[in-house]
């Protein structure tokens, strides 16, 4: 027989064997002993030498396309087993009962919003209401109906993101706009005071936003809740006895509270309120810097201009308010280092909350 003759039945046989196997294993191996290194095919180029010179140039065609139309055909087996083998792992799995579940993480409110949520529920529980207001605010509501001078700071822009005038006004340029991005929501306690009929009972959780930069204990954006009472007969007494009340319902029973004088523009008296340390018990450490108490909010009594500017008469009301930072509040309240790690989103962190 003569060699081209023993290559076509070469390829006709090895057509066959790959048309007929049944996994890509299978398929492997045709091709191993047919175009691997010590294949079959392979063997016919090795003993070209042997060839008569007349016949070499037939020859060396024939192998090369005997090899083009094995290495096709293997291509195109291998495409359609290899479809055909994903496909029947998917279904297997499709249908694998036996296979355990994949459970799905089930999430949670975060700890910024649980702090807000708890803290409501507080108020709440005392028959106050829970009142809300824009983020974008005007000078009147942020500063002057809170009875901040002009040349108060908080108006600074080192303090106070304003909204620039499109316009191009050019006090608008110069920072000078009478629209700003609220540094706290006590305006929202002047549209209560406003809108609602008296008495009034509310607290007033939301965003604010401040110049600062971010590092451990101060953030650009925040959360406060600030709070907010006017009735009749209303003293510094009931200031303190509620604030009292809602740190030992945040912190603990055990835990302490001391009032220090201070100054806020809305407020005359006014005080910052201080609890005392959850770690050293009173006694001192790095977390209280040695004071044995951790400052968390400020209060005061509503100061009688205030009230004028939102049409209530103070020889017949009175009230106070209060705010705190979220933030700041969460932090104490777990023993957290860092605001920034609250805003950070690794999971190993929150998923402790």
């Amino acid at each position: 027989m003569a060699i081209t003759d023993e290559l076509s039945t070469l390829r006709d046989d090895t057509l066959q064997r790959i048309e007929a196997a049944a996994t890509t294993d299978e398929l492997d191996a045709v091709r191993v002993s047919v175009v691997g290194k010590k294949g079959s095919l392979t063997g016919y180029l090795r003993s070209m030498g042997d060839v008569p010179k007349e016949e070499r140039a037939a020859v060396g065609r024939t192998v090369n396309e005997v090899r083009e139309a094995v290495e096709a055909a293997l291509e195109a087996r291998k495409a359609a087993l290899s479809a055909a083998e994903l496909s029947a792992a998917i279904d297997a799995a499709a249908v694998d009962v036996t296979l355990p579940g994949r459970a799905q993480q089930m999430g949670t409110r975060h700890l910024i919003n649980g702090i807000i949520d708890e803290v409501s529920e507080i108020f709440l529980g005392l028959g106050y209401t829970v009142e809300h207001g824009p983020e974008v605010e005007t000078d009147y509501y942020n500063f002057e109906a809170l009875n901040a001078p002009p040349d108060h700071p908080s108006r600074s822009m080192q303090d106070t993101f304003y909204i620039r005038d499109l316009s191009g006004d050019e006090a608008a340029v110069r920072g000078e706009s009478d629209v700003l991005l609220r540094t706290q929501t006590s305006g929202v306690q002047v549209h209560a005071m406003e809108d609602n009929p008296l008495p009034i009972y509310v607290i007033a959780p939301g965003k604010v936003y401040r110049r600062d930069v971010a590092d451990p204990s101060h953030l650009p954006q925040f959360h406060q809740i600030e709070g907010l009472v006017v009735d009749k007969g209303i003293t510094f007494g009931d200031l303190k006895g509620t604030l009292e009340f809602l740190c030992k319902a945040v912190f603990g029973p055990e835990r302490k509270t001391r009032f220090r004088a201070h100054y806020f523009p809305f407020t005359e008296p006014s005080a910052e309120v201080d609890v005392s340390c959850g770690i050293c018990h009173g006694e001192g450490c790095r977390m209280c810097k040695g004071t044995g108490w951790l400052e968390i909010l400020g209060c005061g009594m509503v100061d009688p201009n205030v009230l004028r500017m939102s049409g209530i008469d103070p020889e017949v009301y009175s009230g106070f308010a209060f705010g705190m930072g979220v933030e700041r509040i969460a932090c104490l309240k777990y023993n957290v280092p860092d605001l920034r790690m609250l805003l950070e989103g690794d999971m190993r962190f929150l998923r402790q909350f």
